[in-house]
């Protein structure tokens, strides 16, 4: 059975201090398999493979554009569906490996202790997000958990305004500090009217998320709750 889209775990009454959490290579730490989820992509169209560090270095999104800066080009039609449909089959495979980041589970805890609340937004397949996420024990940390429900590879910024438009009574855009690896997460943050914190661990270089104006940057999940508490204020 699917599961439907935005599932909501537990909805609070009072509007306070928000966090939206992105998923991958940031509560899940998945480098690994996106790595060599990756380098399975690239080998069908006859890529070289690629390090993690030049991984973070040249991602983007929307994913098709990293690929034109791989290729010189971007990929066509056919060379993308073959590619995404690969990465995410070798994605599944390496996945089981991978675990919550450290730290996760007692930073969800303590921001929800503290009285704020906290929802997930993933472009990660939402049949597939959701079960994990059960699986891992964190559900009830979330008032909703959100991933993909039509095609990969494209931005995050209308998912985010629906997103929070769906937690709207619960959630204020100005109290919101979304927390993701990637510059996508930003971008998504700014179009809502919410605040954003960029972490160092996952899919991006430190270089490249320094590349957002106006956002803090930080090597740790800690450090990104403190500058969330810090901007909600």
């Amino acid at each position: 059975m699917s599961v439907a889209a935005g599932t909501v775990f537990g909805m609070g009454t009072e509007v306070g201090a928000h966090i939206v959490w992105d998923w991958n290579g940031t509560l899940f730490h998945d480098n690994d398999a996106i790595i060599g989820a990756t380098n399975a992509a690239f080998a069908e169209i006859g890529l070289a493979p690629i390090t993690l560090e030049r991984y973070r270095a040249l991602y983007c999104v929307p994913v098709p554009k990293f690929y034109e800066r791989l290729l010189g080009r971007l990929p066509t039609d056919a060379e993308w569906e073959l590619m995404d449909g690969v990465f995410h089959r070798h994605y599944t495979e390496r996945r089981v490996r991978c675990a919550l980041t450290e730290g996760v589970t007692d930073l969800l805890a303590g921001w929800r202790s503290a009285g704020h609340s906290q929802s997930l937004l993933s472009m990660y397949g939402h049949d597939e997000l959701v079960p994990l996420v059960r699986d891992l024990g964190i559900e009830a940390h979330f008032l909703r958990v959100e991933g993909r429900t039509g095609p990969s590879g494209g931005s995050k910024a209308a998912h985010m305004v629906r997103h929070l438009a769906a937690l709207a009574g619960s959630v204020e855009a100005a109290r919101t500090v979304v927390i993701g690896d990637a510059a996508d997460d930003a971008v998504a943050a700014r179009h809502a009217g919410a605040h954003a914190v960029l972490y160092t661990g996952g899919s991006h270089s430190r270089a490249s998320l320094e590349g957002v104006e106006g956002v803090p940057v930080v090597d740790t999940l800690a450090e990104a709750v403190d500058e969330a508490r810090r901007l909600a204020a």
